[in-house]
């Protein structure tokens, strides 16, 4: 697995850093690891011994600097470049008790030139020594986060390269592309000088046509922080009964009282997979009294603009455009009937519930990446935009010169996609992403 690291952001003579990679203290197992041109030394110091083979899993004793054991650990070497960070990394397999673990990770930061590292500081030194690219980083975050089948799926397609390699295969085609308007102008001042031929045009179309492609899948947002599904109607519609049926719990204050629910609450649940992000909100009403209140139904609206799926439990029609209408409280004889909802159920009682949950599921599953796919983040779908921006400017254009620049601007798009033309900020913003350790 090959990045392409930028020159600028390959580490020379980096500190040593250290963390303890596995889960927290107690456990069987506790992985401590060691990267940096010091992880040798620390190796040798720590055993007294020469270094096993690269990649060969040795028992040995590991002892402090009085000479005092500390704890029979195994220990795994790989020198660099051939590591997961591009250096020289050590790991050391400990038993995973507290006391122990605490014991190796100071003898380990009582050895020169060593210090704890930060979070997501192993995975940053893999990108800048070009053994990931930055597509399989925003992957490995994302499978570090992944709490569902899909979410696993998706993180894991990204940190194979499936992404980075479709990225490489269209920058491939700007540069073909690229070189066709350079031919053309190297023998542009002679009489029998070639023009871009209709072909080119073609193929430009062409690749701007499978971009579109891609950006049209949905973002893998969702995927990862949940379908943002909002509960909205008036208030007694049933939205707080049918948020706490939904959760399996008693989230939301129900009460007969209109306008109980004066803020906006939001939960994460997995249906049969599927990760949500239900929202309860303030019931609407426009003779609103209360301050309280008319913040709550402020805050609803807002909530509303930023919906991925609207129940709308109100009365027929009166919802957002594209709302799904919900007749939630069939139970009651008093309760507006709705002529052709979505659905209808009781969360009081649980009629219609099951079915409810199986079509809600199915719609908001609509919404994700499908098994064997995986779609864009906003970053990508942000870049991927500037690049089918600059190849239409490109084929509307007369000038040669204005051409090249167009499929330039392409070109690092997909540099920066790739984060060969990446910038610290950005760096620092996803690798804050892991934790200590990765």
């Amino acid at each position: 697995m090959t990045g392409h690291a930028d020159p600028r952001f390959r580490v020379t003579n980096a500190e040593t850093i250290v963390a303890v990679s596995s889960g927290s203290p107690p456990a069987a197992i506790a992985v401590l690891r060691v990267s940096g041109p010091a992880a040798l030394d620390v190796a040798r110091q720590l055993t007294g011994k020469p270094l096993p083979p690269a990649r060969s899993a040795t028992l040995r004793e590991l002892r402090d600097g009085r000479g005092e054991i500390l704890d029979r650990a195994i220990l795994l070497v790989f020198p660099g470049p051939r590591s997961a960070t591009g250096e020289d990394l050590v790991e050391l397999h400990c038993h995973g008790g507290r006391a122990v673990v605490a014991a190796v990770e100071r003898a380990v930061l009582a050895q020169p030139r060593v210090r704890r590292a930060a979070p997501g500081e192993f995975t940053r030194r893999a990108f800048v020594n070009g053994r990931i690219d930055l597509g399989q980083a925003e992957g490995l975050a994302d499978l570090l986060m992944a709490e569902t089948e899909l979410q696993r799926q998706a993180a894991l397609s990204l940190t194979e390269g499936r992404f980075s390699a479709q990225v490489e295969q269209w920058r491939t085609a700007v540069l073909n592309l690229a070189a066709q308007v350079e031919a053309v102008l190297d023998f542009a001042d002679e009489e029998d000088g070639e023009a871009l031929h209709a072909g080119w045009v073609e193929n430009v179309r062409r690749l701007t046509g499978e971009i579109r492609d891609w950006l049209a899948r949905p973002r893998t947002e969702r995927l990862r922080d949940g379908v943002r599904v909002v509960l909205a109607g008036p208030p007694n519609s049933g939205k707080s009964t049918l948020f706490n049926a939904l959760l399996d719990e008693d989230a939301a204050i129900v009460s007969e009282q209109a306008g109980t629910t004066r803020d906006v609450l939001e939960r994460s649940v997995a249906l049969g997979g599927v990760p949500l992000v239900l929202v309860d909100t303030a019931g609407i009403r426009d003779d609103a009294g209360d301050p309280l209140e008319r913040e709550g139904i402020a805050r609803t609206r807002q909530r509303l603009s930023r919906a991925d799926v609207v129940l709308w439990l109100g009365p027929e029609g009166e919802g957002p455009a594209g709302a799904l209408e919900v007749e939630a409280q069939i139970d009651r004889a008093e309760a507006t009937r709705k002529r052709a909802p979505w659905h209808r159920l009781s969360a009081r009682t649980g009629e219609g519930m099951q079915s409810f949950v199986s079509k809600l599921r199915e719609h908001a599953g609509g919404l994700l990446p499908q098994p064997g796919s995986f779609g864009v983040n906003e970053r990508q779908a942000r870049l991927l935009s500037g690049a089918v921006d600059a190849l239409s400017d490109a084929e509307q254009a007369q000038d040669e010169l204005v051409i090249a620049e167009h499929l330039r601007q392409a070109r690092l798009a997909f540099d920066q996609l790739l984060g060969s033309a990446a910038t610290e900020d950005m760096l620092d913003a996803l690798f804050a992403r892991f934790c200590i350790g990765k």
